[in-house]
């Protein structure tokens, strides 16, 4: 059954509205009606979740750039096939974690720091093969990064970053049969943790260590048991307690252990 938002359901809206959204592409500037057509068609969907995907593919695939804003949120929505408030609710995921920016009358637009954490993207390729980093000097760094950024986080969070932060360590709970879901959610965790600090040079830095980090097939599709993704989805839980108490010291020591333990320091 879909989700209802107002009068309608999400799955009305997609049927009655695949009519209009040739005639919206066809009044678009040549480069965004490009980035529509170029969308994975497979993915379809009506939750926010599946729309916070398909804006990704339209930055990150589709050539939107830095500073580029996004069409109207009336044509996005039915273009995108989806409810309005549903849209505004994906826009305001990637909002938070500093890839989108929304700009009082003026609409939303890809942040400056979208190309930074940008998966298997071409610039992050070259630099990583330029310079040849080890997953020692990684883990280090990370260390040293996200343990400092939690802290601000602990003591900047508002509660919009924690609504996004509580969800996203549920869906790491939610989804710990499935190793390639479990993965999405725990990276969205940390870049929801990043983005509590609000600071962008941090942001900027810790999307890009992410995105070495979660960028591999390894990391997606190796075979971690279900019982060692149970004991990660709690040491997350622990991190996010600690940030919702705003408590610095506590969601330091839960960071420094969970990476710790990840990175194979620590049974």
């Amino acid at each position: 059954m879909s989700r209802k938002t107002g009068k309608f359901s999400d799955q009305c809206f997609i049927s009655t509205n695949l009519g209009e959204r040739d005639k919206i592409q066809a009044s678009m500037p040549e480069k965004l009606s490009a980035v529509f057509n170029d969308l994975d068609s497979k993915k379809v969907g009506s939750s926010v979740e599946d729309v916070a995907e398909r804006l990704m593919d339209m930055i990150y695939k589709g050539g939107l750039g830095a500073g580029d804003r996004l069409p109207p949120e009336r044509d996005l929505a039915k273009t995108l096939g989806v409810s309005r408030p549903t849209l505004r609710a994906g826009i305001r995921s990637l909002s938070t974690i500093g890839i989108l920016r929304s700009r009082q009358g003026a609409g939303t637009f890809v942040a400056a720091n979208s190309e930074s954490p940008m998966l298997g993207g071409l610039p992050l390729r070259m630099f990583l093969g330029l310079h040849e980093f080890t997953t020692e000097e990684i883990s280090e760094a990370r260390m040293m990064l996200e343990v400092t950024i939690v802290g601000l986080a602990a003591e900047r969070a508002d509660s919009e970053n924690l609504k996004i932060i509580s969800k996203e360590a549920a869906g790491m709970s939610a989804s710990l049969s499935d190793q390639s879901k479990y993965v999405t959610h725990e990276m969205r965790f940390h870049q929801a943790v990043a983005a509590a600090s609000h600071n962008r040079v941090l942001i900027a830095l810790m999307n890009m260590l992410l995105a070495i980090v979660y960028g591999s097939d390894d990391t997606t599709q190796g075979g971690e048991a279900d019982a060692d993704r149970e004991r990660s989805a709690e040491r997350h839980q622990r991190v996010y307690r600690a940030l919702r108490g705003h408590d610095i010291e506590g969601a330091q020591n839960a960071m420094h252990d969970l990476l710790e333990t990840r990175h194979g320091k620590k049974e």
